[in-house]
């Protein structure tokens, strides 16, 4: 174990040493006040200068007789956080936290490990220190303002971060050269608790959670991430055949785990757990039950990626007949679910090779599927938007209903919209277009990335928070529409009931395909269970299959029909 620095020699007063964990500002005044009165008395009473300074000397070595922490299981020494401690401080508060977990309940000794923190990053040290103090293992790293990564290795018996071989590692931690600027000096700090009676019952591997800290600095957003390793045994793997592992990080102030920002790494044969996360504070291998089966998952893909593949397909050829056909109508409805049809070809033209460009070393390429897939993702459910908008127009209003250049007013949103909220992202924050990791393989751990928007606030506000709004309009509409097919179906002319007929298929091909569908997540309310994500996965990634199919029909319905049936509706809606 590498030599620690032992407490300061500098005189306290009696209540200081009474007190060791409230040592702060006040003790320092207290302390100065002693010496002042010393000086005081000794200047009054004594005319030599040299008898002065031997009792002044013969003061300061009895102070410091007395300078020792009077470390006990009392919670008074966690009461107070100083803004200084010595390493002697840090030990008797890891001491203090240890004995917490033989008598204390987890609450307790949770808002124990976070004050444990604040010691540790205020620990002055001219040296790189470690203290192990039983189930507890500490390492102040001192940076020399030339910082280019750092290893560190622990056991329950030796911690370090020089190249030395440590015996039966149970933390591998590799931090990088990112984590402290040119001349930056601040301390980093390694905590590891290892706990399997208290830990254990919150789903910890080996009850054993490790604290990565900045001392004086705040770290998050990391483009190189932190690593770190914990051993998988077999054993554990057996009796826990239904659950995987799963890197996590724990937030002090809602006292839970949380994954975002962390992804893991895992193989059965190699019996170790890497994680890699873009932030410090204090980190955890919790064994969780995955929410599909592997089977499942690998199913669901093939569905995704056959899916896709065909809605691709088919939206062209639909783009294809469109452009061919244009002269045989000129219903606007038509064009907008052209203008659908193309944001979804751009949706699925970004989506698939997102995996693959991903994995490029060169970041270019990821930002530009990134930026598009956005882009596209919000086309397609503001226009979603549009066709409820547009089909409440048509069965609703109906007639004296004119809008000059409304399909030109509607490609402004439709297209503009999207494009605004994309460049609006890009300014505040132009790396926020990049890798995005998804949930890791069972099998073998690999993490899965796409390209796509990074920052999980504007991923909330802009794709879950506008889709929210698109479905809550679109319920409407429906709800609507549906109101007026049922008065519909009360007159008895024949040509008004097949109106409604047709209608209600276009209410149902458009607004429930093209907007419903998605809102399946909003239903589940959570984590969408497996049947959930089959339904979710086959009846949107075959969307643009549907809308074929539903082009089809139109064309044919509208060949059919008697001329000029429509046409008040689409010479008052033409651009």
């Amino acid at each position: 174990m590498p030599q620690e620095r032992t407490s300061s020699s500098q005189a306290e007063h009696p209540w200081c040493q009474q007190q060791a964990s409230r040592r702060g500002n006040v003790c320092q005044q207290l302390e100065r006040d002693s010496i002042s009165n010393q000086y005081s008395v000794v200047t009054g009473t004594m005319k030599s200068r040299l008898f002065y300074i031997m009792v002044l000397l013969a003061g300061r070595l009895a102070m410091n007789e007395g300078n020792k922490y009077s470390c006990s299981n009392d919670t008074q020494v966690l009461s107070y956080v100083p803004s200084v401690v010595d390493v002697d401080g840090a030990r008797c508060c890891m001491e203090v936290v240890n004995e917490q977990f033989k008598t204390e309940n987890l609450s307790t000794i949770i808002k124990s490990v976070e004050k444990l923190e604040m010691f540790l990053e205020n620990t002055a040290l001219n040296e790189t220190t470690s203290i192990i103090v039983e189930r507890l293992v500490a390492h102040i790293f001192r940076a020399d303002g030339h910082f280019t990564g750092l290893n560190i290795s622990a056991s329950q018996e030796r911690v370090t971060s020089d190249s030395d071989f440590v015996a039966n590692t149970t933390v591998k931690v590799h931090l990088p050269k990112e984590l402290l600027k040119t001349n930056e000096n601040n301390t980093i700090i390694f905590c590891m608790i290892t706990s399997p009676e208290k830990y254990g019952q919150l789903g910890i591997l080996d009850g054993r959670i490790v604290g990565l800290a900045v001392s004086k600095k705040t770290v998050l957003g990391l483009q190189d991430k932190v690593n770190f390793s914990m051993p998988l045994q077999r054993p554990t793997l057996e009796s826990q055949a239904d659950k995987q592992p799963s890197c996590q990080f724990f937030n002090f102030s809602t006292n839970q785990f949380y994954q975002d920002g962390c992804t893991t790494e895992w193989k059965r044969d190699e019996g170790r757990v890497v994680c890699s996360c873009d932030h410090l504070t204090y980190f955890a291998v919790l064994m969780v039950s995955p929410s599909i089966s592997e089977s499942d998952r690998e199913i669901l893909s093939y569905i995704t990626l056959i899916g896709c593949s065909l809605s691709l397909f088919f939206l062209v050829v639909t783009i294809v007949l469109y452009a061919t056909q244009r002269g045989t109508g000129t219903d606007i409805s038509l064009k907008v679910h052209i203008n659908l049809s193309v944001a979804l070809i751009l949706l699925n033209l970004h989506f698939l090779p997102s995996q693959q460009v991903a994995a490029l070393s060169s970041s270019g390429p990821c930002i530009y599927v990134a930026v598009l897939l956005h882009y596209s993702l919000l086309a397609t459910f503001t226009w979603t938007a549009i066709e409820g908008f547009h089909l409440y127009l048509l069965l609703v209003r109906v007639f004296n209903i004119y809008v000059r250049r409304y399909l030109l007013k509607l490609s402004l949103v439709g297209w503009g919209f999207p494009a605004v909220i994309v460049i609006v992202i890009a300014i505040i924050d132009k790396d926020t277009y990049s890798r995005v990791t998804l949930q890791p393989s069972k099998t073998n751990g690999t993490a899965v990335e796409m390209c796509y928007l990074s920052n999980d606030v504007m991923k909330l506000v802009t794709t879950v928070g506008l889709f929210a709004l698109v479905f809550v309009f679109n319920l409407g509409m429906l709800a609507v529409t549906m109101r007026r097919l049922k008065s519909l179906r009360t007159e008895q002319t024949s040509r008004e009931k097949g109106r409604a007929r047709r209608d209600t298929c276009t209410v149902l091909g458009i607004t429930c395909l093209l907007g419903i569908t998605w809102g399946i997540i909003f239903f589940s309310f959570g984590q969408l269970t497996t049947p959930g994500l089959y339904l979710f996965c086959v009846l949107n990634s075959l969307q643009g299959f549907f809308i074929f199919l539903w082009f089809c029909v139109f064309k044919w319905k509208t060949e059919d029909s008697q001329p000029g049936s429509d046409t008040h509706y689409t010479n008052s809606r033409s651009a």
